[in-house]
């Protein structure tokens, strides 16, 4: 059986990978490593189809080192031993593992020690958010470099390496079925690989026009735009529909993000919006889209649309306040700017002085807890509606506790 035109195409070295200059490119981090002939476990994450295997792969060939690809779905404990067996006879090995987020127990126990020892060095390899997804002490033990969308032109390049394979002799793609597959791929150039392939076998002609590319491919592509930048551009204007308390326009771009079946994106932003645009207005929020959007994983496309649609109703209906994500982006620029202070003493760990504040009337004493330099620094700024204006009380109450005078 012939092989896939993305296999045909896989990178044999670094230099052949197409995407990922922030990582790959001159002076980057892991061109480093390879011209310097040094390897260390790492874990790639990413979206489908931008260059993980790739990557992985690419790198083993260049240092010319023993190693071995698992899937931590697919191979079992016992795949897992035999490899762990060839690392001690040759003295060490490098493990190529795809799908790492889903490593079970028994698998991690018999890893752990290896990585820890440095008898196996893992280049591991997931679609999943390592910070949420992955073990703590396989993440511990490894760099986490994420991988970048490909832009436009990086799929067109690699449909252009495509076109002069052997395979595609005597087959002309018009420049606007090429720029249909780009568009459709939704950067995912294993995508735009199986798109083009299955487009020059299935044509009886020798030109290939973008309406036949468009009969072949039934993958919807109208959040895209000539710049590629449609999806991102809808997943905006969700965000901003919600904002702006417009559920109409809420759930019409629901609609398109679901149509995409990107729920990944559409989960991410949601959970974004439910603290940083609705926030401590309806704090009730953030525990009912984590709800939704566990109904949603459960049940899968097309029934994921209820729940989803559901809680974005709601959360365009729900009073708006940003003063949390205000009051950290402020605070953080502080940090950055070097405006920390000392701790004040008397809140050190242990230190007799502090104040229990539980041993107070109404859990509350008056003591300094910012620093000196940043003692009347004020971070919040609270709104007057939706449950923040019950916060607001609060913290006006506590205000005048503090400063009597004022």
């Amino acid at each position: 059986m012939d092989k896939p035109l993305a296999q045909l195409l896989a990178p044999k070295t670094i230099d052949e990978v197409i995407g990922q200059k922030h990582l790959l490119g001159e002076g980057k981090v892991l061109r480093n490593l390879v011209q310097k002939k040094k390897i260390f476990s790492m874990i790639l994450f990413g979206k489908p189809g931008i260059g993980k295997t790739s990557i992985a792969q690419a790198i083993v060939n260049d240092l010319s080192v023993r190693y071995r690809f698992l899937n931590a779905t697919v191979h079992n404990k016992k795949d897992f031993d035999i490899v762990l067996e060839e690392a001690k006879m040759y003295d060490g090995m490098v493990l190529i593992m795809d799908e790492i987020h889903r490593l079970n127990k028994d698998k991690q126990d018999l890893l752990l020690p290896c990585l820890e020892s440095g008898l196996i060095t893992l280049i591991g390899m997931t679609t999943a958010n390592p910070y949420h997804a992955l073990n703590p002490a396989i993440r511990s033990r490894c760099q986490l470099f994420e991988l970048k969308d490909l832009e436009r032109n990086e799929i067109k390049e690699g449909l252009e390496r495509a076109l002069h394979l052997d395979l595609m002799k005597g087959i002309t793609f018009e420049e606007d079925a090429i720029d249909y597959i780009v568009n459709a791929s939704g950067n995912d150039l294993r995508f735009a690989y199986n798109l083009l392939e299955i487009c020059a076998i299935a044509s009886n002609e020798k030109t290939i026009t973008k309406d036949f590319v468009k009969e072949v491919n039934n993958r919807p592509v109208f959040f895209h735009d000539k710049d590629g930048d449609g999806y991102y551009d809808a997943l905006s204007a969700f965000q901003k529909s919600i904002r702006g308390s417009d559920p109409d326009a809420a759930m019409h771009y629901l609609a398109r993000l679901l149509t995409a079946g990107d729920l990944e994106s559409i989960f991410r932003r949601m959970s974004v919006i439910a603290y940083e645009d609705i926030g401590l207005a309806n704090p009730s929020i953030g525990p009912k889209v984590m709800a939704a959007i566990s109904a949603a994983k459960l049940v899968g496309l097309p029934e994921a649309r209820i729940p989803l649609g559901a809680i974005v109703l709601e959360m365009a209906l729900s009073p708006k306040s940003n003063t949390a994500s205000s009051a950290i982006d402020e605070a953080m620029a502080d940090i950055e700017k070097g405006n920390v202070g000392t701790i004040p003493s008397h809140i050190h760990n242990g230190n007799p002085q502090y104040k229990y504040p539980h041993n107070f009337k109404g859990s509350y004493v008056k003591q300094q807890y910012l620093p000196d330099s940043l003692k009347n620094k004020k971070y919040y700024h609270p709104k007057d509606l939706g449950y923040e204006k019950t916060l607001k009380q609060v913290y006006e109450r506590l205000e005048k506790i503090k400063n009597p005078s004022t």
